[in-house]
């Protein structure tokens, strides 16, 4: 399955449990809006340590959905890069797994478009 199609799969549940659970998922928007528009670090920034959050704790969703954001606020394949190695120095070889997830990901949502 490739990983537009898994990030797809994944908004679709999510808008499920937005049925089920609507003040709390209005909450959890809430909140990341709030973070990400806010504070000293810029979007990029805060995309590069949730990508590399994402790898360290195991959540490809969450590797999926920050690498195209990290792709909106301008990141690089580049810098993507050094984030996954940072994350495989704190994470070890879980983390290396999931670093081949985030690169891999980047580079199909790149061939996209």
């Amino acid at each position: 399955m490739s990983y537009k199609q898994k990030m797809e799969d994944q908004r679709a549940e999510l808008r499920v449990m937005s049925k089920a659970i609507p003040e709390a998922m209005r909450g959890f928007g809430a909140m990341e809006k709030a973070i990400t528009e806010n504070g000293t670090l810029d979007k990029k920034q805060k995309e590069w340590l949730a990508v590399a959050m994402g790898i360290v704790i195991r959540c490809e969703p969450c590797v999926n959905f920050h690498v195209s954001a990290l792709m909106r606020a301008g990141g690089t394949r580049e810098e993507l890069s050094d984030i996954c190695a940072v994350a495989i120095q704190m994470g070890g070889g879980p983390a290396m797994m999931y670093a081949a997830h985030a690169l891999a990901c980047w580079d199909e949502l790149a061939a996209e478009g």
